[in-house]
């Protein structure tokens, strides 16, 4: 097995321990043990437990951010409502298809320790300035409800949260396909007004307190894209 295999290996064996006991409880014995190597060699790889705990979750913030797109109110192929729910299934499936690790995250990522705390607040603030500035966006071109768009942020982060917790850690009897629909369905009865042609957008200078808040927000972290296309300026 080469170094690249190796090292792979060792992250998936720590994941499904990670997943199984928690952080805390979570032996480097145990992992080397799964993974089939001797102690030394893990340390070849890694410094120590929280060294491969955070690859693992960084790694799955990458998955995240890719599965992210953005959606294009000007696109004639596609409507809005459709950009959305594509967005919403691949993110639900990029969540679901590795469970062990949504399971960390949802569970065992806050409370590594206070440097780690603070990496973890500082990609959900990207993300919820993403969906804050996406949201607004979308209620200047009428596809998203008047409203405080960061309380919506909020209460989407909210809704996909708690529903992929009762799923992974509670075994909630919902298929991937349920749960992206029931989510989309949940919005588009909420704040999303997707069905309908977009207003032509009027652009307009952007707020000094919009400014801080998205510059709060920014960390070593970062998803490619928000839910709406914001189209640069000629």
């Amino acid at each position: 097995m080469g170094k690249v295999e190796r090292r792979q290996s060792i992250l998936n064996h720590a994941r499904e321990v990670f997943a199984r006991r928690g952080y805390h409880d979570a032996k480097i014995d145990e992992i080397v043990a799964e993974a089939g190597i001797a102690r030394g060699t893990f340390y070849l790889y890694f410094k120590d437990k929280r060294a491969v705990f955070e690859e693992i979750v960084d790694r799955a913030f990458t998955h995240i951010g890719m599965a992210i797109v953005r959606v294009d109110p000007q696109d004639r192929g596609r409507t809005v409502a459709e950009q959305v729910q594509e967005n919403i299934r691949r993110i639900v499936g990029t969540l679901l298809e590795d469970r062990s690790t949504t399971k960390i995250l949802l569970t065992d990522a806050v409370g590594v320790d206070p440097a780690f705390d603070r990496k973890l607040q500082s990609f959900y603030e990207v993300v919820e300035n993403l969906l804050v500035d996406s949201l607004r966006e979308g209620q200047e071109l009428g596809i998203v409800a008047p409203g405080d768009a960061r309380m919506f942020a909020f209460l989407m982060m909210g809704v996909l949260k708690e529903i992929l917790y009762q799923v992974v850690r509670r075994d909630a009897p919902y298929t991937e396909d349920e749960v992206a629909t029931g989510i989309f369905s949940f919005l588009e009865q909420g704040c999303l007004r997707v069905h309908g042609p977009p207003k032509s957008k009027v652009e307009k200078a952007p707020r000094a307190d919009d400014k801080l808040r998205a510059g709060a927000g920014r960390g070593p972290t970062t998803p490619n894209a928000g839910m709406v296309h914001r189209r640069a300026a000629d």
